[in-house]
């Protein structure tokens, strides 16, 4: 059994990116953890927003199976008003206590800044010296983040391909928990568009969905 970690800046980019990934891993019998960095709602100034998405939270999580998840609060889309250091210092306490074989968490070069600030806190924290039984770091692309980057020769480029095919209907389940997050179709984050992406990463690798995810370091 493998311990699994995922780091994600706001409530649903823990499903949007890696959903899939993360009911396989529980499917195969490994305990996954996830860690949501920010309340995610500051930013957009809806009374109980912060308690709605806290509670879909929770739902998602036991949907998906989720071994533990930890909701810290920080402030939503404020993180790079935060010393990097601070931020780093918090992971690594959480990736001392969980010791993970594997993490997940965002593609650094995201749109959204929060994102950008939680892969690099991350990446810091899990630094070979202070995590050496880590297995494998990888990031994940968040639909309506991902591809709104400015465009740079820094691309999100996957190396590894999740087959989800058997496990998508759990993520598809688990992000219906967040009402408040969904969109309707074409949006990136509506059910639809999120089936589709996953049909579009398996047809380039024969499979009939997948989640795509760029390594950064692996061991074996």
């Amino acid at each position: 059994m493998s311990t699994v970690l995922v780091l994600a800046a706001h409530p649903d980019d823990e499903l949007l990116g890696a959903g899939g990934t993360l009911a396989r891993h529980v499917r195969d019998g490994d305990a996954v953890h996830g860690i949501v960095l920010t309340e995610g709602a500051s930013s957009r100034y809806r009374e109980g927003l912060a308690e709605d998405l806290a509670k879909s939270a929770q739902r998602s999580a036991q949907v998906l199976g989720l071994a533990s998840l930890d909701l810290w609060s920080l402030p939503d889309q404020r993180l790079d008003t935060l010393p990097l250091i601070d931020v780093v210092q918090q992971v690594e306490t959480a990736v001392d206590a969980l010791r993970p074989d594997l993490v997940y968490t965002h593609f650094p070069g995201d749109v959204n800044s929060d994102h950008g600030v939680v892969a690099r806190a991350a990446w810091t924290a899990c630094r070979p010296y202070v995590l050496p039984g880590l297995r494998r770091f990888a990031v994940f692309e968040t639909p309506s983040s991902t591809e709104w980057a400015w465009s740079t020769d820094d691309a999100f480029t996957p190396s590894l391909y999740v087959d989800v095919t058997r496990t998508l209907q759990v993520k598809l389940e688990a992000m219906s928990c967040y009402e408040t997050e969904l969109r309707d179709h074409p949006h990136p984050r509506s059910l639809r568009a999120l089936q589709e992406r996953a049909a579009y990463w398996g047809s380039r690798v024969g499979r009939p969905a997948a989640e795509p995810f760029q390594v950064l370091r692996e061991m074996w």
